[in-house]
C-alpha cells in the first residue's frame, strides 16, 4: 500500500511540473496573432505616412470619354480622361490619359500631370495681376482680376485649374470651342502670359 501511494505522489508531483512548465512557455512565447499585430500596425502607419507625403497635390477629373477605334475585326473601345493637378500655391499640372478601363486612364492622366508641372504669380488678394485672354485652337479664355471675396466666376474646366492653382478671386468667360481640353489648354496659355510688375519693367528697361 504504501509503494501505491508513494507511486501516485509521484505521479501527481510529475503532472504538477509538467503543467507549470507549460503555463511558464504559454506566458514567456507570445502568440502568432499577438506576433503579427504590431507588424500590421507599423505597415498600416507606414502607409498612411507614405500617403500623407505623396498628396503633395490635390486631383481633380474633368472628363472622362469613351472612344472606338475601329479596326477588321471590329471596334474596340477605350475611355480617354482629362485630370488637373495642382498644390493650391501656384503650382498646376494638366494631363490626358487612355486606357481600356476607366481607373487606368486616370492613373495615366494623373502621371502625365505631375510630369508636366507649372508656375504662375498670384497676387496677395489671391487674384490675378492683370487681363488677360488665352488662345488655343477655336477656343478663347478671357481671365480678369477681381476684389476679395468675389470668389472664382468661371465654368467647369476653368474652375478646376484655377481652383487648384490657388486663384480664389477671377471672373472668367469662354467664347468658341466648348471642348474641355482646348478650354484648359487656352487657359493654360493665358496664364503663362501673365506678367508681374517687375516683369514689365524689366521688359521696358527701367531701374526703378
Amino acid at each position: 500500500m504504501l509503494e501505491e501511494e508513494k507511486v501516485v505522489t509521484s505521479q501527481e508531483e510529475v503532472s504538477k511540473e509538467e503543467n507549470q512548465v507549460s503555463e511558464t512557455t504559454t506566458q514567456e512565447a507570445p502568440s502568432t496573432s499577438q506576433q503579427r499585430r504590431p507588424l500590421k500596425r507599423s505597415i498600416r502607419n507606414r502607409a498612411r505616412s507614405n500617403d500623407r507625403e505623396k498628396k503633395e497635390f490635390e486631383e481633380r477629373v474633368v472628363s472622362i470619354n469613351r472612344v472606338s477605334k475601329t479596326v477588321k475585326g471590329g471596334r474596340r473601345m477605350k475611355f480617354s480622361a482629362l485630370v488637373v493637378v495642382g498644390d493650391g500655391k501656384g503650382r498646376y499640372g494638366f494631363g490626358t490619359g487612355k486606357a481600356g478601363e476607366v481607373p487606368d486612364a486616370i492613373k495615366k492622366a494623373l502621371e502625365a500631370a505631375k510630369k508636366n508641372l507649372y508656375t504662375i504669380h498670384i497676387t496677395k488678394t489671391g487674384t490675378l495681376t492683370h487681363e488677360v485672354v488665352g488662345k488655343y485652337g477655336a477656343c478663347k479664355v478671357f481671365l480678369k482680376s477681381a476684389p476679395e471675396g468675389t470668389g472664382i466666376i468661371a465654368g467647369g474646366p476653368v474652375r478646376a485649374i484655377l481652383e487648384l492653382a490657388g486663384v480664389r478671386n477671377v471672373c472668367s468667360k469662354v467664347y468658341g470651342s466648348r471642348a474641355p481640353i482646348n478650354i484648359i489648354r487656352a487657359t493654360h496659355e493665358g496664364l503663362q502670359s501673365l506678367h508681374t510688375y517687375s516683369d514689365v519693367i524689366a521688359l521696358r528697361g527701367n531701374k526703378e
